[in-house]
């Protein structure tokens, strides 16, 4: 057996969009405690995934230098190459033998877990913008279901059947089917479900279906990252009972859960909602949430001020609440800008960017969520956004018809009170300061191309995805004339405890496109469409490799990693300046394609950078650029892919 041999990188990103994944039926969840009831457990298939592999040294080698040669001279490309052939021959040996025994003592996990997360809770940099994304969901439709307090409520119970779900093992478990017709069916579920977990992996591939590691899914609820100096950690309480609200930086804690673990009845739920919306206090003078955005140095050394001046249990209460529900007094409308800043950053007065994730509703029923980054990766927050949105559309709870119950929510609302002397106060003034000088250069543009997607992507039989990053990097030639560094996360889900792998687009096959493209003329309309496909397929087989763990980033990254805790003398490959240069991703890219989602987006991970999110459906492609000023300008960016797209259509539609 050769497992993962099919999957394809283009067929796993779609992993990414659950319901494609399984077939959710509302008529067989008629439980208000549970969102689902698999028949498979939730956990069914971890035991037997199969492990994250370690590529050969020479593979990865080779997968650089290939990625490296767009972008470098071809002097300077014959030095690099020069450091690679030393590394692949003598420096990069024991290091891989080094990581190979790490692997072989460690099999419970992947051999690049524990460095990924240590690497997001070791830097320092602010989480907001730099770390934490926005995904907006789409728009509630129906007027009853559409205000703050009817969508917020739904959202919140929602949530609470997915944790339950999920917590009682019965939520269903992550699948990727290659052929959904054969093998998203009963007999499916019912084979895998009576195997043992040690084999259950094996009997999936049979049905040529791929189970997803779930091992993230944990660090969704009742979770915070708090900071330390030098290095944040992970904070989770399952035993907590309370949500967090957040309204005009005031916060509040309830109970949603009685003592045996149960969902309040929905009225109870919201005549608490209605309490803390009708709750005339003014907004809060220092915004405790504001801290959150601050370097994670500072922001630690002030959290432990604030924790022995006597608000050590407030603090306790937000980081232990299931979940941070923030209700904003600002409404969104169809300003499509206000949205994204809103989600994105706002003034950090009304967050708190530290929880795994905020589910944020504004006061026009506008919603998002914003998460934290370092306890996991898209797949999690993704299947756990698509699913309350499913079910708050499909399934509600409340409506305006609703009356809310008898209870007083004066009894079971507590608003927090913090004890802030001058020193404090001035800590949260200085952090809205700083924050403010952030995000007030942080420029957002977006495009839609209603007439193009996915449908006519296969009608040319080209990859919507290759299409996409060709058109950034078309862009971003236009605009400075040369090829940078380009990162496209690519989920390795498929491997137990695997993130991401980084896939590199800016290949010579696009660098070629580019030139001949942006040469004027010089190239005829088919040459031109024969050089497309040429990129997408070598897009394709890159972003395979990736999905399968064969990409080159991680892999050199955990090298890297040990030769630094090794001390000595660096390996010349990493102190060669085009690693550096590599690394440092000028173009950073996301997809999030599902038809719950609106929008989404998330900030530049260089100062000199873009943040391209981007969004794959069948008949629309869009993209928002977030940039610093002075250092890009995403609105010219935006333009000149606008040029991209309309020129690669155009050649698409030329008749062979």
């Amino acid at each position: 057996m050769k497992p993962l041999t099919n999957l394809s990188g283009n067929s796993l990103l779609k992993c990414m969009t659950p319901l494609n994944c399984w077939k959710w039926k509302s008529s067989s969840v008629n439980d208000y405690q549970y969102l689902q009831r698999s028949k498979i457990p939730t956990l069914h298939f971890q035991k037997s995934l199969p492990r994250l592999p370690i590529p050969k040294l020479e593979d990865t080698c080779n997968r650089y230098l290939a990625a490296q040669s767009p972008l470098l001279t071809e002097s300077d490309f014959k030095k690099t190459k020069d450091n690679v052939t030393k590394f692949s021959e003598v420096e990069g040996k024991p290091l891989q033998a080094q990581l190979k025994a790490f692997d072989v003592k460690n099999k419970h996990t992947s051999y690049i877990s524990e460095l990924w997360f240590d690497m997001y809770l070791r830097d320092r940099v602010p989480l907001p913008i730099n770390y934490n994304p926005a995904i907006v969901f789409a728009k509630e439709e129906r007027p009853k279901y559409r205000s703050q307090l009817i969508r917020s409520t739904n959202m919140l119970i929602s949530s609470l059947r997915f944790m339950k779900s999920l917590q009682a093992g019965i939520l269903e478990p992550e699948v990727f089917h290659l052929n959904p017709k054969k093998s998203d069916t009963n007999i499916f579920r019912t084979v895998t479900s009576t195997l043992p977990p040690g084999l259950s992996w094996y009997g999936a591939y049979l049905f040529n279906a791929y189970p997803l590691d779930m091992s993230q899914y944990i660090g969704l609820f009742n979770a915070t990252r708090i900071p330390e100096v030098g290095k944040d950690r992970i904070f989770r309480d399952s035993s907590r009972r309370h949500v967090l609200i957040m309204r005009n930086g005031n916060f509040y804690v309830f109970d949603v859960l009685d003592k045996d673990g149960n969902i309040l009845p929905p009225a109870d739920i919201l005549a608490c909602m209605t309490y803390v919306l009708n709750d005339s206090v003014p907004a809060a003078k220092y915004p405790l949430g504001v801290l959150t955005s601050e370097e994670r140095d500072s922001w630690a050394r002030t959290r432990k001020y604030l924790e022995n001046s006597g608000n050590a249990e407030s603090l306790n209460l937000i980081d232990s609440a299931i979940l941070n529900l923030v209700l904003d007094d600002v409404s969104i409308g169809e300003d499509i800008y206000l949205m994204l800043r809103n989600f994105l950053h706002s003034d950090g007065s009304n967050r708190w960017f530290d929880k795994s994730f905020s589910l944020i509703v504004a006061k026009d029923g506008t919603a998002a969520v914003n998460f934290e980054h370092s306890w996991g990766d898209g797949v999690a927050i993704l299947r756990y956004f698509q699913d309350i949105y499913k079910d708050t559309t499909t399934n509600p709870y409340v409506d305006t018809d609703t009356k809310p119950s008898g209870c007083d929510p004066r009894n079971i609302v507590r608003k927090l009170d913090f004890i802030l002397d001058d020193k404090a106060k001035c800590a949260v003034t200085e952090a809205k300061k700083n924050y403010e000088d952030i995000y007030k250069n942080l420029c957002i543009d977006y495009v839609r191309f209603p007439e193009y997607g996915r449908k006519i992507c296969k009608i040319h039989q080209v990859s919507p995805d290759s299409i996409m990053q060709l058109g950034f990097q078309v862009a971003f030639h236009r605009l400075h004339g040369k090829y940078v560094s380009t990162y496209e996360s690519c989920s390795t889900a498929a491997f137990k405890h695997g993130r991401t792998e980084t896939m590199r687009p800016c290949t010579a096959a696009t660098k070629e496109f580019c030139e001949a493209l942006n040469s004027r003329g010089q190239n005829s309309n088919q040459e031109l469409k024969a050089m497309l496909r040429k990129c997408s397929q070598v897009h394709g087989n890159l972003t395979k490799e990736a999905a399968l763990g064969q990409g080159f980033d991680r892999h050199l990254f955990a090298l890297r990693t040990l030769a630094e805790k090794n001390g000595g003398k660096m390996p010349a490959l990493f102190e060669d300046p085009a690693y550096k240069a590599i690394n440092h991703n000028i173009l950073s890219t996301s997809s999030l394609t599902s038809t719950a989602v609106m929008a989404g987006g998330f900030g530049p991970v260089v100062k000199d950078g873009f943040g391209v999110a981007y969004t794959i459906l069948d008949d629309m492609l869009g993209a928002v650029a977030t940039s610093y000023l002075p250092h890009q300008d995403s609105k010219a960016f935006i333009e000149n892919l606008k040029f991209a797209f309309q020129k690669i259509f155009d050649i698409l539609n030329t008749v062979d």
